[in-house]
């Protein structure tokens, strides 16, 4: 069962896909639209808003990191889908520290399996993959077992 913050996410993407092909779309509507299809799993859509908010904000950087990680492609050329999916993950990997990078990582890569053409994961991987490394190297460090099982012990008692 996917987890909420999953289906806020696609319910962001979606959103952001309506916004480039549609002009005059209201975004808070085009949110609440796209999250209806979520409602009976997705009861606090405050993360899906907040996300989105940030994006939006933070747009015009976000597309700068997005065709530095990717020159060979130029934003316009790049797949819309795949386009929102990397602005989502830039997001998260830049601008929210509550989010670890491998997890924006693997939820780009998970949303474009479903949504995107076969190549999709793959360059969406890619990416943000360059992305965390630039921004939030520390992110790509695994933990030292020692660290692991503290980790894993600590949710244990929780």
């Amino acid at each position: 069962m996917a987890s909420y913050r999953h289906l806020a996410r696609i319910a962001v993407m979606q959103t952001i896909f309506a916004f480039e092909f549609r002009t005059g779309v209201d975004l808070e509507v085009e949110l609440e639209h796209c999250t209806e299809e979520f409602a009976n799993k997705l009861k606090d859509t405050d993360f899906a808003k907040d996300l989105l908010k940030g994006i939006m904000k933070e747009k015009e950087d976000i597309y700068k990191v997005m065709q530095e990680e990717a020159p060979e492609w130029p934003i316009e050329r790049i797949a819309p889908v795949d386009r929102a999916i990397l602005a989502i993950g830039i997001y998260e990997i830049i601008y929210s520290k509550d989010v670890p990078p491998i997890v924006a990582i693997n939820e780009g890569v998970e949303i474009a399996k479903s949504y995107g053409d076969l190549n999709s994961a793959k360059f969406i991987n890619g990416v943000l993959s360059s992305v965390m490394h630039k921004y939030r190297p520390e992110g790509a460090e695994k933990p030292s077992p020692e660290k692991a099982n503290k980790s894993a012990l600590e949710k244990k008692k929780k």
